[in-house]
Order: structure tokens, then sequence, then C-alpha cells
């Protein structure tokens, strides 16, 4: 069974840095295309950070590039996301999704068949 569990959620102030990790089990990890998606409240999810099986190439939101880093730890089934320069408009519930099939749209939820539970990041001015 399927199972990926984030962690490393926190509140901290704008400017401010946090690791996201997503650890998965119960799969062949290292075949999955891994992405990070977020959520506000009232807002649709978005997807923030994807990353190719292997380790790369690696896709950003517009609003991210620069700030965050996609990467993985095949040997440790862990997904990492490196949030530098955090802004208020970062706060969300943040998700990691898998799946072994890829239709091109790496930003979209429905590509997605596994999903974390999330991790709350809370950004303040």
């Amino acid at each position: 069974q399927v199972q990926l569990v984030e962690s490393g959620g926190g509140s901290v102030q704008a400017g401010g840095s946090l690791r996201l990790s997503c650890v998965a089990s119960g799969y062949t990890y290292h075949n999955a295309y891994m992405a990070w998606f977020r959520q506000a409240p009232g807002k649709e999810r978005e997807g923030v950070a994807f990353i190719w099986p292997g380790g790369s190439p690696t896709a950003y939101a517009d609003s991210v590039k620069g700030r965050f880093t996609i990467s993985q730890d095949n040997a440790k089934n862990t997904l990492t996301l490196q949030m530098n320069s955090l802004k208020p408009e970062d706060t969300a519930m943040y998700y990691c999704a898998a799946d072994w099939r890829y239709g091109g749209r790496w930003n979209s939820p429905a590509q997605y068949a596994y999903w974390g539970q999330g991790t709350q990041v809370t950004v303040s001015s």
C-alpha cells in the first residue's frame, strides 16, 4: 500500500526558511513522478514543484522559482522541498503527490493518484 507522509511544516516570519520532507513507502520510489502542491483556504490546490524520476528535470511554479528547491533521496525514499525567502502568500497546507504515469501536466492535481495528509506552513509578515 502506497503511503506518503509529510513533515517539516510550521510557523515562520517572512524571509525565513522551512524544509519539508515526504517519506514514501509501499512502492518503487525511484520510478515515480513526484510533486509538491499547496492549498490555501478558499483556493484551488496548486502545483509548487515537480521532479522527474531519477531527480531531473525539475519544474517550479513561477511564484516560487528561485526560492524553493525540490530534491529527492532515493536511498531514504524521501522527497524534500527547501523553501527560502518565505512570503505570507506562501501560507498554505502543503502536500506531496506521486504517480507512475505522466500525462504532460505536472501541476495538475488529477495527474497524481497518491497523496500525503499535508503539513501546514504559516508565514507571518
